[in-house]
């Protein structure tokens, strides 16, 4: 199966801060874990990307949050400037990739402004988590494409299996 994967779970350094979410070397997850995640990355047809990145924005970054999830929408650094048209830009390259590729799932970072597909920062800057998605997340799913993050591996392989 084709799947959608964040670049910074597969250790390239595209987060904010020039790191990478990678599984595999995170210890934060139990053996078990991480080798379901390699098998899951072995055994389908992987696709990478950072959205933020294909929306124009650099690395490292200044930190990101939605302030408005409502039309319209509107994404700001930390240094107050409005990004919301690189997170929009990326959202559409990352919906483009699955469309063109026949990709009807994704594997994306959780709490990430562009990739969250169940909560993400409130926009207050001040690490507190509301349950909405981010904006990339959030157009996959409106167009069919189901979205899962790092600590839904079990339901992706279950997922995938059922397909």
């Amino acid at each position: 199966m084709k799947i959608l994967v964040s670049s910074c779970l597969l250790g390239e350094n595209t987060r904010y801060d020039a790191e990478s979410s990678n599984i595999a070397l995170n210890p934060k997850f139990k053996f078990s874990e991480k080798e379901l995640f390699m098998d899951i990355m072995c055994e389908n047809e992987i696709y990478s990307i950072c959205p933020e990145i294909s929306g124009g924005l650099g690395v490292p970054r200044a930190k990101a949050e939605i302030i408005s999830h409502e039309k319209p929408i509107k994404v700001i650094d930390e240094n107050k400037e409005d990004i919301t048209i690189n997170f929009l830009l990326g959202a559409k390259k990352a919906l483009d990739i699955c469309l063109e590729n026949g990709i009807k799932v994704a594997l994306f970072k959780s709490k990430s402004p562009s990739c969250g597909n169940i909560e993400v920062y409130d926009g207050t800057f001040s690490k507190k988590l509301i349950k909405e998605k981010g904006l990339s997340a959030r157009l996959l799913e409106e167009n069919g494409i189901k979205v899962f993050n790092e600590y839904e591996l079990k339901e992706l392989n279950k997922f995938i299996k059922n397909i």
